[in-house]
Order: structure tokens, then C-alpha cells, then sequence
């Protein structure tokens, strides 16, 4: 992507746009599109037209999406799947219709069947039910993927979709309400430490999943924009998985908690195992550079930054 290139990061503020947003910045892009959601509601078509025909980016990078955990999967069924829609169908649709470049969405890698063959290959699409929890997402993230690929055959669009493993890090959503699991851990160990109650976790502790830092993933992003033309998604994961149980004890040593750690049985695991195959990323030249160990102590540093404000401003009003 030229230097002073029109580039569009939806969803600027969130963990990966904000990473996305950073890397570009400090490579010397000089002409980056940004909107808060207040500023332009995504699931508006008429807004997002207008607002193309205006700012007429060149590449647009769909980091963009409603998110959450099971909890607010289970919960909010319906938001998690129309927001998503709309999002994708109007960013997509206006990239069309005003020439854009190139396009870049990104997925999740909850799009795959609930009881894949592990590693995931991206050619296990679609070729099992979904799990349950989070099916909503997963169904609004797959129509973004045939979305795109839909207007390249037919159009001709430059249009690629990425698949990354569970994301954390700087700017990660850290409401229990609505967090994933990682983030959701820190907090509920931070809090451990200062109340002395011990936390109670969902389920078994057994499930593996992989954990890659949002850094990482927004360097695999930037290179995909950069060296790849494919119909077909590329995922980007760390390569490494992890027993929940085992990440549990992990984020505790990182909080400096001591105390115990208790599981809710009753609640669901979700998903088994899920570690993706990300060998057609690395064949591109990518490979992660974090530790998981040393982002967990990035990322919970950022969270204490983040407490400590908060506590500044409200001692401050």
C-alpha cells in the first residue's frame, strides 16, 4: 500500500483496528480513514454510502465486529448476528460499488465446525455443525467470507478475508459481561488479589485453545494487504495451544494471585480443542514474535494503566 494511500481501518478502536492503526502509523502512512461508531453507524447503509462517496478510500481493512464470550453469545443471539451482517454486507457492498483496491476482512476462527479435525485447515469450512455458544457470530462471519468471495468471482474485487485465533492484548474488551476468556481471567485474578474472594470459572478447565497477541496479528494482517490475492481466507495463529486450566494458573502467576482457583462445572466448556493451521500464513514469511507468557504481562500491565486512570478521573470529578 502506497505511503499516502486513503486507508480505511474500521473498527480504529478496537483491539486489532487499534493495532492495525499503530503498525501503520509508525511504517509512515500518512492518509488513514477513521470513524467512531458515533460518528458512522456501520450497520446504516445510507451512512456508509455517503461516507465512501466522501472519503473515497483506496484499501479498507474490516477489523469492524460486535464481540464476546459465550455469555454474551448465549445472551444476545440476535445483535451478535445482525450487527455482524449489516457491518460486513455495507463495507463490503460500498467497496464495490466505489472501486476500492483492495479489501481486507477479518474473521474468527469460531467459523469452523465445532468438532474439527485439529489443526484446522481452512478447507474445513463448512463441513460440520457449529458449536452451539457462539453459532451466531460464526454465521455472520462466514457470509463476510463468501461474501468476498463472491464479488471476486463475479466482480473482479480485490477482496481477502483473514481467519485469526483468539486475539488478546492492549485496548481488549475486559467487561465480564462481554469479554473472552483471556481477558476476562485477568480481570477476574486482579480483582481476586485485591478482595481476597476466590474466583469461580465456567466450566472444566480442560478445553485448549490458542492464544495469539493482537500485535502479531495485526503485522500478519498488514502483510496479506501487502503480498496476497486469493479467493481463499488465510488463518493466523500462534501455532501453540493451551488447557484452560493451565492459561488459568498462568494469568494467576502474571496477577501475582496466590489464592485458590475454583470451577462452576455446571457451566459450559465450549469447543474442545481448536488450534488452527496457519502454514499458508507463514509461507508467506510471517511468524508470531510474542510470547504468550510476556504479552500476558504487556497486556496486564495496559489493564492496570487503564484502572489507574479510571481511578484518577473518578478522584478527580
Amino acid at each position: 500500500m502506497e505511503k499516502d494511500a486513503r486507508i480505511y481501518v474500521a473498527g480504529h478502536r478496537g483491539m486489532v483496528g487499534s493495532a492495525i492503526l499503530r503498525i501503520l502509523e509508525s511504517r509512515g502512512h500518512t492518509n488513514l480513514l477513521t470513524r467512531t461508531s458515533g460518528e458512522l453507524d456501520l450497520r446504516d447503509g445510507r451512512l456508509v454510502e455517503e461516507w465512501f462517496a466522501e472519503a473515497r478510500p483506496d484499501y479498507v481493512i474490516v477489523a469492524a465486529a460486535k464481540v464476546g464470550g459465550i455469555l454474551a453469545n448465549n445472551t444476545r443471539p440476535a445483535e451478535f448476528i445482525y450487527d455482524n451482517l449489516a457491518i460486513q454486507t455495507n463495507l463490503i457492498h460500498q467497496a464495490y460499488r466505489h472501486r476500492v483496491k483492495k479489501l481486507l476482512l477479518l474473521g474468527s476462527s469460531c467459523i469452523y465446525p465445532r468438532d474439527c479435525p485439529q489443526p484446522i485447515k481452512e478447507e474445513y469450512l463448512l463441513t460440520g455443525p457449529l458449536e452451539k455458544t457462539n453459532e451466531w457470530y460464526a454465521v455472520a462471519k462466514i457470509a463476510g467470507i463468501k461474501m468476498c468471495q463472491a464479488y471476486r468471482r463475479q466482480y473482479g474485487c480485490d477482496f481477502i478475508a483473514a481467519m485469526p485465533t483468539n486475539l488478546y492484548g492492549p485496548n481488549d474488551n475486559f467487561d465480564l459481561q462481554s469479554a473472552h476468556v483471556l481477558p476476562a481471567l485477568i480481570r477476574r485474578f486482579h480483582e481476586a488479589k485485591h478482595t481476597g474472594v476466590a474466583p469461580i470459572l465456567w466450566g472444566t478447565g480442560s478445553p485448549r485453545r490458542e492464544f495469539l497477541h493482537v500485535d502479531d496479528c495485526a503485522e500478519a494482517c498488514l502483510l496479506l494487504m501487502e503480498r496476497y490475492s486469493g479467493e481463499e481466507f488465510v488463518n493466523v495463529g500462534a501455532g501453540k495451544d493451551i488447557p484452560i486450566a493451565d492459561l488459568a494458573t498462568l494469568v494467576a502467576e502474571v496477577v501475582e494471585y496466590r489464592g485458590a482457583i475454583n470451577w462452576d462445572r455446571t457451566k459450559p466448556d465450549g469447543t474442545p480443542r481448536k488450534i488452527m493451521d496457519s502454514s499458508n500464513m507463514r509461507q508467506l514469511g510471517w511468524q508470531p514474535q510474542i510470547s504468550l507468557k510476556q504479552g500476558l504481562q504487556q497486556t496486564y500491565e495496559w489493564y492496570q494503566s487503564q484502572q489507574a486512570n479510571a481511578s484518577a478521573i473518578h478522584q478527580s470529578a
